[in-house]
C-alpha cells in the first residue's frame, strides 16, 4: 500500500468508505468500492473510462486516493479521448506530452 502520510487529507471523507457514492461520479450510481475494482480489474477500455472519469471530475487530491502517477503514464494513450479540457492540466502536472483529440486526421463522428 502507498504510503499516504505526505498528502493532504480527502475533501470528503467518504472517500474512505466502499460503499459511499463519490461525489464526482454524480451521473452513475457506482460506490467506491466499485470504482476501485473498475479501475482495478477491468478490461482496457472500462479503466480508461473510469480513470478518465476520476482525472477529469474529482479534486487532484483525491486522485491519488484511486491511482498512482506512474498508472496514469501507463494508461495515457488510452485516457486522451475521456479528459477533455483536464487533458493539458494532467499532461502538464505528469510532465507528458499533451496531445490534441481527437488527432488530427481522424473522424470520431
Amino acid at each position: 500500500m502507498l504510503d499516504r502520510s505526505h498528502l493532504l487529507p480527502p475533501t470528503s471523507e467518504s472517500l474512505l468508505d466502499d460503499s459511499a457514492r463519490p461525489y464526482f461520479v454524480w451521473w452513475s450510481d457506482v460506490t467506491v468500492g466499485e470504482l476501485k475494482s473498475y479501475l482495478a480489474n477491468g478490461k482496457l477500455e472500462q479503466r480508461a473510462y473510469w480513470l478518465g472519469t476520476l482525472l477529469r471530475e474529482a479534486n487532484s487530491r483525491d486522485v491519488w486516493l484511486f491511482t498512482s502517477p506512474a498508472q496514469i503514464r501507463e494508461m495515457w494513450p488510452h485516457l486522451l479521448r475521456h479528459l477533455g479540457p483536464a487533458r493539458a492540466r494532467w499532461a502538464w502536472l505528469l510532465d507528458i506530452e499533451a496531445q490534441d483529440w481527437p488527432p488530427a486526421g481522424v473522424n470520431i463522428a
